[in-house]
Order: structure tokens, then C-alpha cells, then sequence
């Protein structure tokens, strides 16, 4: 994967959370969850993401099941809003590339984590992953 989440530190040991056997997700993306405990690769921006996938999963592998990180210290890439150090992230998937993100917008309703250093577009920086959401509606 071209902008690959790569672990730094492990805060925490990855969890299996179900996929579609014919899903293929490679090592170091960011996923969604979409049902109860079941993952997608994120496609939106502002989606919901539950963490960053710690091993690949091969579409018609027979596998139905994937671990991910919920929390760790990664280094990333960043999409065309640029990181500031210390503010909160969001996806950039949908107006960016795949596996970007970029400052939260004031509101944002689904934070992915914080960045720990400042980076502009396309440059990678590192966050920490600690996604949670409010719903601000």
C-alpha cells in the first residue's frame, strides 16, 4: 500500500473484528466499523473509524476476520488540509487519497486520533490513533 499506516509504538494489542471473506484489506489501513463488529476500508471523509488494520487480509483467502489497532502511535499520511502538532485528525479519504487525513474541522463529529507532529499535504507525520465520536446533531 503507497500511503501504508505504519506502527511506531503499540499501545495496545490488536482485536479481530469480522470482514467479508472476498474483502481484501491490506496492512496499515484505516477502517470503518460498520455494523457491530464487522470492518470496511474507509471510503468517506468524517467516516467512523475504529482503527488501523495490524495485518493484511486477502480477498477469497477464507478468512473472515482481521486484527486491528484501536490505539498506537503510527506515522501517517497527510491529506491537502495539512496537521497542525496537537490538533484532533479526520479522514481525507473522499476529496483525498486513500489513507489520508488531515486537521478536524470545528464540529467534526469522528475524530481518528491526534497529531503529533505538523505536516502539509502528502507528507507523512506521526498521530497518535485513539478514534472516538460525538454526535454533535
Amino acid at each position: 500500500m503507497a500511503l501504508e499506516a505504519k506502527l511506531i509504538y503499540e499501545l495496545e494489542p490488536m482485536v479481530p473484528f469480522d470482514c467479508a471473506e472476498a474483502t481484501t484489506i491490506e496492512k496499515g489501513s484505516f477502517v470503518k466499523i460498520t455494523d457491530e463488529n464487522i470492518v470496511a476500508i474507509t471510503d468517506g471523509d468524517t467516516d467512523a473509524i475504529i482503527g488501523i488494520t495490524g495485518e493484511e487480509k486477502k480477498g477469497g483467502d477464507g478468512r473472515t476476520s482481521v486484527g486491528v489497532y484501536l490505539r498506537g502511535v503510527f506515522k501517517v499520511f497527510v491529506g491537502a488540509a495539512g496537521a497542525t502538532v496537537g490538533l484532533a485528525a479526520i479522514s481525507d479519504t473522499g476529496t483525498g487519497a486513500a489513507n489520508e487525513l488531515v486537521n478536524a474541522d470545528i464540529n467534526s463529529e469522528n475524530i481518528v486520533g491526534r497529531f503529533l507532529g505538523t505536516a502539509t499535504d502528502t507528507q507523512s507525520v506521526m498521530f497518535l490513533l485513539n478514534p472516538f465520536a460525538v454526535n454533535l446533531a
